[in-house]
C-alpha cells in the first residue's frame, strides 16, 4: 500500500497556494504535482493508495477522485481519500507521522505486507518496486529514499550518514554541518521523504510515537532517528530506481516548493531535449491521461503546448508552456512564460519570465518582465527574477497609471 502525504500548504509558493494545497498546483500543462507520486505508485504495481489531505483540499480531492473508478475496475485496487480538518471539530493532522497514525485503521483494514510512505509534492519518476526489493533483501526496519546533493545545499533536508553497506548510522533534520557521503566529501545524502516499512513494524512505531508526549509526530524528526538508534535503517539511492526515457540523461528529482524552483522545473520540461520527460509512454502520468480522455474540446484551446520558438495566432512565443484552455490574442510577445489553465493574454501584451496563475486575464498592452523595480511594485517578483501574476494583482492595477502600452 502507498500512503501519500498531501496536506501541506506550500507557503513558499506564495499566492499560487492561496486557494489550493501545493500538491494540487498545476504542472506541465494538464497535470498537478501530486500526479507524480500517484502515477509512480500505479506504475510500480501498487494499486492500493491512501491520500491524506488537509489544507484547501477541495480542488485536490476533486482531482484525485478521477482515479478511483480506474483503480477499482482496471487495477483491482482502491483509493482512500483521507481528509483532515483545518479547524476545530474534526481530525487535525499533527505532523507527517501523526497523519498516518490518525488513519491507522485504513492500513489495518487493507492489511498490506509493506507500506510505502510518500510525499505528494515532488516532481520525479521512480520505480518503488526496486526500493521494496532492497528493503526485503536487507531485512531493514525502514528504508529511506535519498538523493545525492551538494553538501552546501543539504542544510534544508533531512540528511543521513551511512556506512559502506548504506546502513544509516545517523539521521539529522536540516543540519548546519551535513554529514558527507562516504568517499565524497563534497556531497550529502538527503531524504526524499519516501519510506518503506513492514506494516507490523510501522504500526508499532506509530503507537510508540503517539504515546511520546515530547514527540512532534514527524517521520524525519522523530520516527526515523529513533529507528536509526534502536533498529535497522537503510538508505536507498534514487539513482538505483529512477525511471528515465531515452530523452533523459540524468536522474531527475525536484522539490518545486518555491516559485523559482517551480519555474526552473518547467524550463527543464520545456527544453528541446527535456531534462525531465513527462511524455514517457513507458511510465505514464495516469491522472493526466484520464483528464485528457474526458476533457471537452474548445475552439480556442491551443494547449497543452510547449512552444520553443514560433508564431502562434499572430503572436510571438518562445520557450513557453500553454496549459489547457489558454487563449492568446494577436500581437502578444511571450518569452519563458508559464500559462496555467484557462488564461487569456490580451493583444499586444509583452511577458518575459512570468508565471500567469490559472484563470487570469492579462490586459491588452500589459508589459511584465522588462523593468524589475516596476514589476516588484505590481506583482510578486522572486530573487531569481521570475514574476507571478494573479487575477487579484491584475484587478489592483490602475489602467491609467500602471499599465504601460506596448506600442
Amino acid at each position: 500500500m502507498a500512503f501519500v502525504l498531501a496536506g501541506g500548504r506550500g507557503s513558499r509558493l506564495k499566492e499560487l497556494t492561496d486557494d489550493c494545497a501545493k500538491p494540487a498546483i498545476p504542472f506541465g500543462g494538464r497535470s498537478r504535482i501530486i500526479d507524480f507520486a500517484l502515477s509512480n505508485a500505479l506504475n510500480s504495481g501498487i494499486p492500493r493508495i491512501g491520500v491524506a489531505t488537509q489544507y484547501k483540499q477541495r480542488a485536490l480531492i476533486r482531482h484525485i477522485e478521477r482515479l478511483s473508478p480506474f483503480l477499482s475496475t482496471r487495477r483491482n485496487g482502491s483509493l482512500d481519500i483521507l481528509p483532515g480538518s483545518e479547524g476545530s471539530g474534526g481530525i487535525y493532522y499533527e505532523g507527517t507521522a501523526g497523519a498516518v497514525f490518525q488513519n491507522i485503521d485504513v492500513i489495518e483494514r487493507r492489511a498490506p505486507r509493506h507500506v510505502v510512505i510518500l510525499a505528494g509534492d515532488h516532481v520525479y519518476k521512480m520505480d518503488y518496486g526496486r526500493m521494496l526489493r532492497q528493503h526485503v533483501a536487507t531485512g531493514a526496519d525502514v528504508t529511506v529514499g535519498c538523493i545525492t546533493v551538494p553538501r552546501e545545499e543539504a542544510r534544508g533536508f533531512g540528511v543521513m550518514h551511512v556506512d559502506v553497506a548504506d546502513r544509516i548510522t545517523a539521521f539529522v533534520e536540516k543540519p548546519h554541518d551535513p554529514p558527507a557521503v562516504p568517499g565524497n566529501p563534497d556531497a550529502s545524502l538527503a531524504s526524499m521523504g519516501i519510506y518503506v516499512f513492514d506494516t507490523a513494524f510501522l504500526l508499532d512505531a506509530l503507537h510508540r510515537d503517539d504515546a511520546d508526549l515530547g514527540s512532534s509526530h514527524d517521520f524525519g524528526a522523530d520516527i526515523i532517528p529513533h529507528i536509526v538508534q534502536h533498529g535497522r535503517a537503510f538508505a536507498h539511492r534514487f539513482a538505483d530506481s529512477c525511471v528515465r526515457s531515452a530523452e533523459e540523461v540524468n536522474a531527475y528529482w525536484r522539490d518545486v516548493g518555491t516559485l523559482d524552483a517551480y519555474f526552473a522545473a518547467h524550463l527543464d520540461v520545456m527544453a528541446r531535449r527535456p531534462r525531465f520527460d513527462m511524455e514517457d509512454e513507458r511510465w505514464p502520468l495516469w491522472t493526466q491521461r484520464l483528464q485528457t480522455a474526458r476533457a471537452p474540446q474548445r475552439r480556442d484551446m491551443t494547449s497543452p503546448l510547449i512552444v520553443h520558438d514560433g508564431v502562434l495566432a499572430g503572436s510571438r512565443v518562445r520557450r513557453s508552456l500553454l496549459s489547457d484552455g489558454t487563449n492568446i490574442a494577436d500581437h502578444a510577445n511571450l518569452e519563458e512564460v508559464l500559462l496555467l489553465p484557462n488564461c487569456h493574454i490580451g493583444s499586444g501584451a509583452r511577458l518575459k519570465r512570468v508565471i500567469v496563475d490559472a484563470g487570469v486575464t492579462v490586459p491588452a498592452g500589459l508589459v511584465v518582465g522588462e523593468d524589475p523595480d516596476f514589476d516588484a511594485q505590481r506583482f510578486r517578483r522572486t530573487a531569481g527574477g521570475v514574476c507571478l501574476v494573479t487575477q487579484q494583482m491584475i484587478d489592483r492595477l490602475s489602467m491609467r497609471d500602471d499599465v504601460r502600452s506596448a506600442a
